[in-house]
């Protein structure tokens, strides 16, 4: 069976990320399902601002290596093959290393009751990006 056509790939807005991003929208469910996944390409150093998702995400890093950080804790390295979940409302960010490329599948769902699926706030400064990260 064969679904709808997929958009064409889209580059993240300079409002919502650092640097060049692009996305490829995977799955979009239409009522009842909410289900949204993409893949998310990063140049190095680009990266998402601070974010958060009402019902979670979760990542799976298709290639590369980046960086993923929670609100208050550490930065941590991701690589291919990696799975990363971010519990609902927790305020967090990811992308590449200033090295490296690196793509992920974006899994979130759309709440029921009328929220958006993502909330955005500042970029991530380089102070923040370049912290001490563990691995």
């Amino acid at each position: 069976m064969t679904g709808p056509a997929h958009p064409p790939t889209s580059k993240g807005p300079a409002e919502t990320f650092t640097g060049d991003v692009y996305v490829d929208t995977i799955a979009r469910g239409e009522g009842p399902s909410r289900l949204r996944v993409s893949v998310v390409r990063f140049t190095p150093s680009a990266r998402t601002a601070w974010h958060r998702h009402p019902v979670g995400q979760t990542l799976y890093v298709l290639e590369g290596k980046g960086w993923v950080q929670t609100r208050g804790e550490a930065v941590t390295e991701m690589r291919a093959g990696d799975v990363v979940y971010t519990p609902p409302d927790h305020w967090h960010w990811h992308g590449a290393t200033p090295e490296n490329f690196m793509s992920h599948l974006s899994i979130t769902e759309v709440p029921g009751d009328g929220r958006a699926e993502v909330e955005w706030a500042d970029h991530v400064t380089d102070e923040e990006y370049l912290a001490p990260r563990r691995s």
